[in-house]
């Protein structure tokens, strides 16, 4: 008798059960600091408590709870900082509860506006991002690529059955490919193909990666695609053509071309759905 299938079954409910421990706890770890933080604020406005007496603090809870780590004075005066920032917009307070302190502190301490803060822990929660995952984003300016494909895209957007609001980047870093400063298109697809786990870091990770020079047969010539993928939340398919010269008005042809024979020939016929090409 075959043991594994059952046994794997019992090894995914420890790891459900340990899943849920780790976010119980780090719920009660960000309503800690969260209070700790408020009675700080108003100690500061309404006592003009200071640094100096911030440390004080953090050496009494040195003293009375030493096994007990995460009160430096430095943590306590950020709390105090969390709470400031966060106090007046409510919306916000259950997506602080599903991101790890590390993570909130990375966007409390480099992003600038409020919207730019809930959009990177909205982007830690769908993207399950770990702290270095962040980190890349963040100094990549994620937010600002983003926010600007969404304006070249608004007219487009109104266009389609979709909503396409923060899907495309107005530009790709791909840095993690580590690819020499002089590099063929062969290269690029080789090095995307190779690391698309790291690849879809950067791309998105709704994307789902179906081939690389994916056929495709028009009449009787035969064409790859580059890069094919597949977006989930959108239900479509998204094609790339990668090119390392400047921009043509042939390229564009190109990929519309190949737009096409996907909507004629690859497309699930059965589900009909709507559809609309467009380019980034």
């Amino acid at each position: 008798m075959e043991l594994q299938p059952q046994f794997e079954y019992i090894s995914s409910l420890i790891a459900q059960a340990k899943q849920k421990a780790y976010k119980a706890v780090n719920v009660e770890l960000i309503d800690l600091y969260w209070n700790i933080g408020e009675y700080l604020h108003k100690q500061v406005k309404d006592n003009e408590w200071g640094k100096s007496i911030v440390k004080q603090l953090s050496e009494y809870l040195k003293t009375t709870q030493p096994y007990i780590k995460g009160f430096s004075s430095q943590n306590l005066w950020r709390m105090k900082q969390f709470y400031a920032e966060y106090k007046d917009y409510t919306k916000l307070l259950t997506l602080l509860r599903e991101i790890p302190w590390s993570h909130n502190i990375a966007i409390l301490s480099s992003a600038k506006s409020v919207e730019e803060k809930e959009f990177y822990i909205r982007l830690v929660i769908k993207e399950r991002l770990s702290f270095r995952e962040l980190e890349r984003q963040i100094d990549s300016s994620y937010y600002e690529r983003v926010m600007l494909g969404n304006t070249k895209l608004s007219t487009v957007s109104r266009e389609l059955p979709q909503d396409i609001t923060n899907v495309f980047k107005d530009s790709y870093v791909l840095e993690m490919l580590q690819l020499p400063a002089h590099h063929s298109e062969r290269d690029l697809k080789h090095k995307i193909s190779q690391n698309i786990s790291l690849f879809l870091l950067e791309f998105g990770r709704d994307f789902s990666f179906m081939g690389q020079e994916y056929p495709l047969q028009i009449g009787n010539q035969d064409f790859a695609i580059d890069l094919l993928f597949y977006h989930r939340s959108l239900q479509c398919m998204v094609a790339i053509e990668l090119k390392i010269e400047k921009f043509k008005p042939a390229h564009l042809g190109q990929l519309n071309f190949y737009l096409e024979a996907l909507d004629r020939d690859i497309k699930n016929q059965k589900r009909k759905p709507k559809h609309r090409h467009f380019t980034l």
